[in-house]
Parts: structure tokens; C-alpha cells; sequence
């Protein structure tokens, strides 16, 4: 049964996948002729991707994606959309599909405990773990779990040396640690497994799979879960927030920075504000006139929420 909006599906498995830029075209064909839109991204070490559109098209997808043996068991994420939350359809070629820039580490051969979202509160809530959160530092500003750690790195590529530096597996006994849907964390608990720490737990499922499976009033998260689509925030019951990400570095637009002079409606804010080259703030210019046409036709322009 089709139900109202559009479903989006976060996914992702860690498969040796020799033969993934083979699988390049057959998978935009496919996604083309079900209707869908989205990013998914291939690599030797396996597929990540978030696809919104009919469900029985996102379905479609992933049965055909399990089909093959070695993505058998992948696993997705879902939410809703009011209306479609992507532009176009893109299948993507990477040498990582989540991009943490060490070499050797495969969450194949090692990774951290898995904790069931209904028993993540009971572990952060024990004054020997150390709760890190792996996500960008937008991301945490947004929202995160109560009493944990924002690294405040720019890029995932950072943890790797803020893990170095702020971690230690002599006292450091137990280390748990969380992201958006499950994939980073299966890469920075492999990384700590070789660094030498000993209790490593990830949240199964990352943040999405918590909203989804606790209660709000057992909850632990405070804020809304940042989002890699136009949607940019969902809350917790997985509805979308009411953020809008900038034109210029796709950074979520707060109230605050919508009070900042450096704010300029569909063209910048104040994270990249001084960086703007004049031709490149000439184009959000020239955008930001075509989406005000488009309004005042009553129309709604590409790229406007």
C-alpha cells in the first residue's frame, strides 16, 4: 500500500565488491526506470546510499540489490518526505564509500560491539564510557545525544587524528560511539580496534534506527538529526525539520545566522560568506532572482524549498 509523501531509504553494506565500477550503469538504469532519486556510491569495499521515491519503487531497489549474494543482508533505513527530497540520480564511482582516509582499516575483518537502540541509554548513561559523537561539527551543533562528545571536526577524515590525540586505550576502557545511520562508526570503531582499545560499541543503526525504535519520552537525543538531502533535519519521529541549507556550502541555515549581516537570502551565509568568489556570488545573485520570478509566477523554482 502507497502511503502519503515520499519514502527515503539510507542503506549501506561492506562487501568486496571487485567489480563495482561494472555496476555503475546497470544501477542508474534501474534506479531511472523505477523513479527514483538519490545518491548511492560504489567502491571495492562496498555500497552506501540514500534513494527517496514510490514505495514500491525504493522496495524494488533493494530487493534487486540483494539479489546480489553478497549484498544479501543489507539493511535500510526509513523515513518520509512530503515531497521529494533530491534533484536528480547519481551513482557514483569513490575509492571509500564513507571516507575516513586510513589505510588497512576494513570493518569486515574488525569492528566495534553493535548496541541495540533499545539498549544504547542504559550503556551512555554508565560513568566509565566515553560517548563520542563521529559526525561534522554542523552536525552535532544541530543535535546529539545528551552528555556526549562533539570532536568538533570539519570532515570525517579529521577523527582519525582527534582520536589519536584525545583517546587513549590505557584509560579509555570503554568507548562508545555514534552517526547518522551506522557507517561511520564502522570505520572509527575499526580504527580504535587497532589502535589498541579493547571495549568499542556503535550504535546499530546510528541515530536514525534510535528515532525510530525508542520513545521520545525514554529518549536521550536532544535537537534534530542533521540529514544529507534537502530535507536537512528530521525530529524524532522522523518528520522533517525546518532548517534550509545555503546555496553557497550546503551548511544548515540556524536562526541565528539568518540574524547575521552576513546572511543573504539564496545566496550565502556567514560560514562562507568572506569565501564567495565575486563570480561565484554572481551566480547565487542570479539565482536568487530567478527563484523571486519564479515565486512571484507562482511557480516553484529547481533548488527553492
Amino acid at each position: 500500500m502507497e502511503h502519503d509523501g515520499v519514502l527515503v531509504a539510507a542503506f549501506y553494506r561492506f562487501a568486496p565488491l571487485d567489480d563495482y565500477r561494472d555496476m555503475r550503469e546497470p544501477l542508474q538504469q534501474s534506479c531511472g526506470d523505477l523513479g527514483l532519486l538519490g545518491t548511492i556510491l560504489l567502491a571495492s569495499e562496498g555500497i552506501n546510499g540514500t534513494v527517496a521515491g514510490p514505495d514500491r519503487s525504493v522496495h524494488r531497489l533493494l530487493e534487486r540489490l540483494r539479489a546480489d549474494a553478497r549484498l544479501a543482508d543489507l539493511q535500510a533505513k526509513f523515513s518520509r518526505a512530503a515531497e521529494q527530497p533530491f534533484y536528480r540520480m547519481k551513482v557514483r564511482l569513490k575509492k571509500e564509500i564513507v571516507s575516513l582516509g586510513v589505510p588497512g582499516i576494513d570493518p569486515r575483518s574488525e569492528v566495534g560491539e553493535y548496541v541495540a537502540p533499545e539498549d544504547w541509554n542504559d550503556l551512555i548513561s554508565r560513568e566509565d564510557v566515553r560517548v563520542i559523537d563521529t559526525r561534522n561539527d554542523y552536525e552535532v551543533h544541530l543535535g546529539s545525544f545528551e552528555g556526549a562528545e562533539d570532536p568538533a571536526t570539519r570532515s570525517f577524515r579529521d577523527f582519525p587524528a582527534w582520536a589519536k590525540e584525545h583517546l587513549d586505550p590505557a584509560k579509555d576502557r570503554n568507548v562508545a560511539m555514534f552517526c547518522t545511520g551506522g557507517i561511520r562508526c564502522e570505520k572509527s570503531t575499526a580504527l580504535l580496534k587497532q589502535m589498541g582499545f579493547e571495549n568499542v560499541y556503535h550504535l546499530d543503526g546510528g541515530i536514525l534506527n534510535y528515532l525510530e525504535k525508542v520513545d521520545p519520552e525514554d529518549s536521550l537525543w536532544r535537537g534534530d538529526c542533521f540529514v544529507f538531502d534537502n530535507r536537512v533535519t528530521v525530529d524524532h519521529e522522523l518528520r522533517q525539520g525546518d532548517l534550509e541549507v545555503c546555496p553557497a556550502c550546503r551548511m544548515p541555515v540556524t536562526a541565528e545566522d539568518r540574524e547575521s549581516p552576513k546572511f543573504e537570502l539564496h545566496v550565502s551565509c556567514p560560514k562562507c560568506f568572506d569565501r564567495l568568489t565575486p563570480e561565484r556570488r554572481e551566480g547565487l545573485l542570479e539565482r536568487a532572482r530567478q527563484i523571486e520570478l519564479a515565486a512571484e509566477r507562482g511557480e516553484k523554482h529547481l533548488g527553492s524549498r
